[in-house]
């Protein structure tokens, strides 16, 4: 068990347990200390899989908890951008109901075929990922609304790719790039 217990880990539990900081920040029209503890907490995202890869600490706990985080805290913006600056989500309704469509669909697809919801980590995603944590910062200082539709359509691309794989493929990991690095395997 201690094995488990590392920075990385340790850095992806720091992101669950500090998020209500934001939403009380949030709730207390606190912007400016929303804007800089959301850049510290988004940042340990950024450093938990690169300190797991190079400290060589990557367990099966520490992308549980990755995942989890992740799911927290980037919901979690959608709310703050909600809260925030509404005119985003209400410029962007529908594209987001045609996100979170999607979003659930992969997981149940997911459930279906492999009796668990599963996460990949392709390239798309986490760079949609690091979309979602800018326009977080980027609202404070412009108006993000295109911005936004840019990253929910292409959301809707990664989590579309995401139901290829689970429908065409059996044998892929939680940190496959791209359906196409699926693909390329095949061929071999």
């Amino acid at each position: 068990m201690t094995k488990n217990i590392n920075i990385p880990n340790a850095l992806s539990i720091s992101r669950i347990i500090f998020l209500p900081l934001l939403y009380y920040f949030a709730l207390n029209w606190l912007k400016l200390e929303f804007l800089i503890s959301y850049i510290f907490i988004g940042i340990t995202d950024a450093l938990d899989g690169f300190l797991a890869r190079l400290l060589n600490q990557v367990t099966k706990l520490g992308k549980i908890l990755d995942t989890v985080a992740d799911i927290f805290f980037y919901f979690s913006t959608l709310f703050f951008l909600y809260y925030f600056y509404p005119e985003i989500i209400s410029f962007n309704e529908n594209l987001i109901y045609i996100f979170l469509l999607v979003f659930l669909l992969a997981y149940v697809i997911s459930i279906i075929k492999f009796k668990k919801p599963i996460q990949i980590h392709t390239n798309h995603l986490r760079f949609n990922a690091v979309l979602v944590y800018l326009i977080m910062i980027f609202s404070y200082f412009f108006d993000t609304r295109f911005f936004a539709t840019i990253i929910l359509l292409s959301f809707i691309i990664g989590f579309i790719e995401e139901i290829i794989i689970f429908i065409k493929f059996d044998n892929f990991t939680a940190d496959t790039r791209s359906v196409w690095e699926l693909i390329k395997k095949r061929k071999k």
